[in-house]
């Protein structure tokens, strides 16, 4: 299993799943809940979430899927800006421990940039990791000056990730933030893969797949597993496409094979706002 080293020295597997939209069908419940508990037996610990995804929906049934298997699990969530003061994170955060039915979150994320100060969300992380709810804390949808200004406050040198949007279709974040990253040796977290299916559906990559006897999908994941310190979280919600996602590691692209993906998606020329999804 490839993985990624965190500020802290902790090492993660860079494969991990993801659960947006995850637990908002019923009909769809034991299926998702399978998937994760498949997901953690075959090495993929890493799970992340949000209280925003199903408000709350997800959380939930990510606690009834890992019931047993916590200490198996790295768990990722997010917090809502408009929840990220002083007061509003601590309760926030026990919302989320109460969901997941566990004492504390490996990783609490602030799920982007919003009104509330900086300093303050940060010393209720500081707080948080101090009283044992969280293990670490880190961001998501920051960019440059983002992080600059993260990185300008006390508490924010702790700072163990950045999740942001990275696929083959939306590289933006090559020109300026990936190296930023990488300078200050700060992980990312890459969401949204396969642009939420939407990327396996493109024909330069389909193609691409059928010549070199991989899935649209495999190769997608296999391009970003190439990347040093990245995590990649696809939504999982179905055991055989969890499957499809594992064989990626069993087909790491060649030298040859990137360099043909440069030219079907090229990386970027310049600098570009950083897209969100």
């Amino acid at each position: 299993m490839n993985t990624v080293i965190l500020p802290s020295g902790e090492t993660v597997p860079a494969l991990g799943m993801g659960t947006w939209n995850i637990g908002d069908d019923r009909a769809a419940r034991a299926e998702e809940i399978a998937t994760l508990q498949l997901g953690v037996s075959l090495g993929l610990k890493v799970i992340d979430t949000a209280e925003m995804y199903g408000e709350g929906k997800s959380e939930t049934l990510i606690g009834e899927a890992i019931s047993g298997l916590r200490d198996e699990v790295f768990l990722v969530s997010k917090v809502y800006p408009h929840n990220a003061s002083r007061r509003e994170a601590i309760a926030a955060c026990e919302r989320s421990l109460k969901r997941l039915r566990t004492d504390c979150i490996d990783l609490y994320l602030l799920h982007w940039r919003g009104s509330v100060p900086l300093h303050e969300t940060l010393e209720a992380f500081t707080r948080l990791q101090r009283d044992g709810k969280i293990r670490h804390f880190g961001v998501s949808n920051f960019d440059v000056d983002d992080m600059q200004e993260l990185l300008g406050e006390a508490e924010g040198k702790a700072v163990a990730t950045n999740q942001v949007l990275y696929n083959l279709a939306r590289r933006g974040i090559e020109w300026d933030l990936l190296p930023w990253c990488r300078d200050h040796g700060i992980p990312l977290m890459a969401y949204s893969p396969i642009e939420q299916a939407r990327l396996v559906a493109e024909k330069r990559l389909v193609d691409f797949a059928q010549s070199h006897a991989m899935t649209p999908a495999q190769v997608a994941l296999g391009w970003l597993l190439s990347k040093d310190n990245v995590m990649i979280i696809p939504k999982t919600a179905n055991r055989n496409r969890l499957r499809e996602n594992m064989r990626a590691l069993q087909h790491p692209l060649s030298a040859g094979q990137l360099a043909e993906l440069d030219v079907l998606f090229p990386p970027p020329t310049k600098a570009q706002p950083l897209e969100m999804l």
